[in-house]
């Protein structure tokens, strides 16, 4: 299968500091690949040299076949990019700046397809931009991206300040796209919606790649939270005890905190066992989970 997406070594500094050291990527056509990493990690800096938004030190790369150096009109032609740090001109409304990017590129879009697109995002594309919310100017970047049908789109952090009902409509899009035959590579640094949709995921950190792996397989290594209240002193190794549990700490007698690795069945078996007064779960931070499973990998950089 041929690639979408392709590079070797490529290595980018930012004056004396090696912000990627060497990232190899594979993304096939036709796949929906997420970028994981936490924050500065080299997601952003990776989606700009694939671009040629800024040039890289060394190594290859190669987007839909081309050299992003010496084809990057055509690259960013055949392309719908949203990039993370969005800068719009605010004297335009949506409808304004939707016209002009169609220009750009040829005249590719009609309104119907820019009209279905904002009313499932929920935007109104006739005030000035400098109006909208934050979360309303990310919808307009969405929409630039995927108006023209390009061949492969990229997006950097594309559900960031959005609503939980947008995200989800976002996420539809981009599945429905490569349904159509798009490549979608996204970057995120959340992990749930890496999960969702992507059919393979890259994971970076510090500038390399650590591994592309099955997404089902980011499930297993999830890390949770809970805060358990029992109705009366519950011995905490009754659950301390349960593979991947750990007790975090313990107050009042009754009220456990636990952090769970991988599946939580075995945890919620053990509870439906003792009394339990409540139960509260959360998710640690994509930079915590990074620390629990990659530790070894990061401190051989």
């Amino acid at each position: 299968m041929q690639n979408a997406i392709l590079t070797r070594g490529l290595i980018k500094y930012y004056g004396r500091v090696e912000a990627l050291k060497g990232v190899d990527l594979d993304v096939r056509r036709g796949e929906i690949f997420g970028f994981l990493g936490p924050n500065g990690a080299g997601k952003t800096t990776t989606i700009r040299c694939l671009l040629d938004l800024i040039h890289r030190d060394s190594g290859s790369a190669e987007v839909l076949g081309m050299d992003p150096k010496s084809q990057s009109v055509e690259v960013r032609r055949r392309t719908g990019y949203m990039p993370g740090e969005l800068h719009l001109d605010e004297t335009l409304s949506p409808e304004g700046l939707f016209r002009f990017f169609n220009r750009l590129r040829g005249n590719r879009t009609d309104r119907k397809t820019v009209k279905a697109l904002a009313e499932r995002m929920g935007l109104d594309t006739k005030q000035p931009i400098r109006n909208l919310s934050h979360g309303n100017k990310q919808k307009v970047g969405i929409i630039q991206a995927l108006m023209h049908k390009p061949e492969l789109i990229v997006m950097d952090e594309p559900t960031q300040g959005l609503d939980p009902l947008v995200q989800q409509e976002v996420l539809k899009l981009l599945k429905e796209a490569r349904d159509e035959g798009a490549t979608v590579f996204f970057s995120s640094h959340i992990m749930s919606e890496v999960e969702a949709i992507a059919e393979r995921v890259g994971i970076i950190r510090g500038g390399l790649m650590i591994e592309i792996a099955d997404p089902k397989s980011l499930g297993k290594r999830s890390l949770h939270r809970a805060r358990v209240r029992f109705k009366e002193s519950v011995d905490p190794s009754r659950v301390g005890s349960l593979p991947g549990v750990r007790v975090l700490s313990q107050s009042n007698g009754n009220d456990l905190f636990l952090q769970v690795e991988g599946e939580m069945d075995a945890l919620m078996k053990a509870l439906a066992t003792l009394p339990v007064s409540s139960f509260e779960t959360e998710r640690p931070s994509l930079e915590e989970t990074f620390l629990a499973y990659y530790q070894d990998t990061t401190n051989k950089e």
